[in-house]
């Protein structure tokens, strides 16, 4: 079986050709209580911090865990699948998680409906940023094994090995915010191009997407019948009313879900889910406390991002949501009976994880985003540049599964299932 991303096997949409699921092991309730006793601690201190508001972000990051671990939601694996075998199973959930997501932006930005805001579309210049930043981002998904929600479910799924990954994720970005300056300034950083502003404002931005979305998964079919790909292999799992908290779910469910917890993100926030943000800004502040004066970098000079580090970080929105996302899937592993720590990694492996880690953090910087806030939330807010981002990561990927063999991980092959 292929070494999977986010350090877990993904669930198949239904297939006569995919293996049945073993069965779920035992709950493992001591970390159910650690995660609770955490979760609920954190949720207290937040409220004290950042108030109503916040709480609930930090409530919807749970959630995003919840969803992310019990659908092993992929991005890395999704296009690793379509790239190195052609299964596009995993990218057609993609597109149903987009569609959703376009419904419910094009209501709330065009309505302008908010919890006490008026929310704002995620929009990025299309330029030379985008380009090699997605690029250099799906090189080091391959490298580092997970992408940016994938790396904390899978930490919070016991995967200590992306905990190297994450360390990277953090040095990079922190790079990135360094050389923000030359991709802002001395590159062109190119146009914002919104579907949305055109005469038929946002239900021809929405039409214009799910066409789009609707040839891709066309084409995906006929991609499927010509290369006949192997089937996905399906995790562990339980049956009946247990597998809502003690199985896996079909991508399909992950999708819908993913798409309504960002709808909501955009509702009570005011913009939609990110995630890469708050790794920069978590590394600029270890470097403040060793005497760093990252406040004059350019990067941390623009108002809303200076706020942020002048700011405890339970009051930035990303790394309330991501805290959430860590135990959301800590919770949920355990009660699964699947997290795992493990304690020895090939030294290959971790210098992947790492070398992958830093490629999507600086990448994400260049890029204005990462899979989740640059792609998901990009088209979803029908942001030109969501798209490009796709499309080169796609690419970035190829170059990426020429490189895993260098560091002991492996691709699938037209004769195995995938994962």
């Amino acid at each position: 079986m292929a070494v999977a991303d986010e350090g877990l096997p993904a669930p198949t949409l239904p297939s006569r050709a995919a293996r049945p699921a073993a069965q779920a092991p035992p709950v493992k309730w001591t970390v159910v209580a650690i995660g609770a006793v955490l979760t609920v601690a954190l949720g207290a201190w937040i409220s004290q911090v950042g108030g109503v508001k916040t709480v609930i972000l930090y409530a919807l990051g749970l959630l995003l865990g919840v969803v992310l671990f019990h659908s092993r939601f992929g991005f890395t694996s999704a296009w690793r699948q379509l790239v190195a075998v052609g299964q596009p199973r995993a990218l057609r959930a993609h597109m149903l998680m987009l569609a959703i997501a376009c419904l419910l932006f094009a209501i709330l930005l065009g309505g302008g409906i908010g919890f006490g805001v008026t929310p704002q579309p995620l929009l990025q210049p299309v330029g030379a940023g985008v380009v090699v930043g997605a690029f250099l981002f799906g090189v080091g998904m391959q490298l580092g094994g997970s992408c940016a929600s994938g790396t904390l479910f899978a930490i919070g799924s016991g995967q200590s090995a992306i905990l190297i990954t994450l360390t990277g994720f953090v040095a990079g970005s922190v790079l990135g915010a360094a050389n923000f300056t030359f991709w802002t300034k001395t590159v062109p950083p190119g146009p914002i191009v919104s579907l949305a502003k055109t005469p038929l404002g946002y239900p021809g931005a929405l039409v214009i997407s799910l066409v789009v979305m609707a040839a891709i998964v066309a084409v995906s079919f006929r991609v499927e019948r010509r290369r006949k790909p192997p089937a996905i292999e399906e995790p562990p799992t339980t049956h009946g009313l247990l597998r809502a908290i003690r199985g896996a779910w079909p991508l399909w469910v992950g999708a819908i879900g993913l798409a309504v917890l960002n709808g909501a993100t955009l509702f009570f926030s005011g913009s939609p889910w990110g995630i890469t943000f708050a790794f920069a800004l978590w590394g600029s502040k270890i470097l403040q406390l060793f005497g760093v004066d990252v406040a004059h970098w350019a990067y941390w000079m623009v108002p809303k991002n200076a706020a942020a580090l002048d700011s405890s970080v339970l009051l930035d929105k990303t790394s309330v949501m991501d805290f959430g996302i860590i135990l959301g899937a800590l919770i949920a592993s355990a009660a699964a009976g699947a997290f795992v720590l493990h304690r020895r990694i090939p030294w290959k492996l971790a210098l992947g994880a790492v070398l992958g880690g830093i490629l999507m953090g600086y990448g994400a910087r260049l890029a204005g985003g990462c899979n989740i806030g640059a792609y998901f939330s990009g088209i979803a807010s029908f942001s030109l540049h969501g798209w490009l981002w796709g499309v080169l990561a796609i690419a970035g990927t190829y170059a990426g599964l020429r490189l895993r063999p260098l560091f002991g991980l492996t691709n699938p092959k037209p004769t195995d299932s995938v994962c």
